[in-house]
């Protein structure tokens, strides 16, 4: 279900040009709005999503200090006098350097005000696997965040989804994490509706129907698990692929309503498998009752550190072979 309402108009856009609409038309819209970050100014962004912003608001979009913490310290502390900043940062990696400001401080300001106050502060970054990303720069963090009560969790897979989840998340009254991935920000264009009434937060999709077996997915795997579910269908393998965009709130109903009727789960995310939010979904199916005729699979990343060579990271991260005899042995019963 696309996040705003209403007719709008259609444009061609690619995924970075949809998340730079949305930045124009949150800027014009809310003037209260921020936009801030390392080389989000007269750069434009490392990756062009932020470019044209400096030129068109003048000061209420400027480039910071290398510094994540008091990018989201000053954030923090912007929100809660009444302005809405959305601040980039470049990696995900580079978060866990503000770890204090996000989970101690925003996180907690609704909380420990009794209301009084809130920070309706959005943090866009990007995660994911990329050849010669390293280490340091391909870590999928999205588990730890969704960890912490008070934080909303989003992780768009198409042009419109990166549209307008973060027209959602500059809108809400809560500190709100999106996470885009570098490798969807170049791709093709695609029809986005810009535009239109803000829409609620939560919601899976169904994205193709199936009988045989139910696949949640969410961020740069989707496009992956689509194509191996159409690839399987030649093989007479009927999966049915749910999305979730919104990871906090999550849809549980939706996920247990379609495992219910399919019989069979798997969970297909980017991040490493151990303590990935994959485990989450499997555990909140089985404990609703949900009567599995085969265990839950999780695919994911392996436990390891994300090698430099783009060779050995292209092998880590699941791929379309990997995905597709995943999903053959869950509904077949053999590898």
């Amino acid at each position: 279900m696309p996040e705003t309402a209403g007719t709008g108009e259609v444009r061609k856009l690619s995924y970075g040009e949809a998340v730079n609409a949305a930045l124009h038309r949150l800027m014009e819209e809310l003037p209260e709005t921020l936009v801030y970050g390392e080389d989000v100014g007269e750069p434009g962004g490392v990756f062009g999503v932020t470019r044209g912003l400096r030129k068109q608001y003048g000061a209420r979009a400027f480039d910071t200090p290398i510094s994540e913490s008091a990018i989201l310290g000053s954030a923090v502390g912007a929100a809660m006098m009444g302005r809405r900043p959305i601040v980039e940062i470049m990696w995900a990696d580079f978060s866990l350097v503000a770890l204090d400001q996000i989970v101690n401080q925003a996180a907690n300001v609704r909380y420990v005000s009794n209301g009084r106050l809130s920070a309706p502060l959005t943090i866009r970054t990007q995660q994911g696997g990329a050849p010669g990303a390293c280490a340091q720069h391909s870590q999928c963090l999205e588990a730890l965040f969704l960890h912490v009560p008070g934080l909303r969790v989003c992780m768009p897979s198409t042009p419109q989804d990166a549209y307008d989840l973060l027209v959602t998340a500059v809108h809400s009254d809560d500190p709100v994490l999106v996470v885009e991935n570098r490798t969807l920000y170049f791709g093709p264009k695609e029809e986005v509706r810009v535009g239109g009434e803000p829409g609620p937060m939560g919601g899976a999709r169904v994205r193709r129907s199936g009988a045989d077996a139910t696949v949640v997915t969410w961020g740069a795997m989707t496009a992956r698990v689509l194509e191996a579910a159409e690839s399987l269908a030649g093989e007479g393998l009927d999966v049915e692929v749910l999305e979730t965009p919104w990871l906090n709130p999550f849809d549980t109903d939706a996920v247990t309503a379609s495992a219910t009727r399919t019989g069979r789960l798997a969970v297909v995310h980017e991040a490493n498998v151990t303590g990935g939010f994959g485990a989450e979904v499997v555990a909140r199916v089985t404990e609703s009752g949900v009567p599995l005729s085969a265990p839950p699979v999780r695919v994911g990343t392996p436990d390891t550190r994300m090698p430099a060579a783009p060779a050995l990271a292209q092998a880590l991260v699941p791929d379309l072979a990997r995905i597709t005899r995943e999903l053959r042995a869950l509904v077949r019963g053999t590898p």
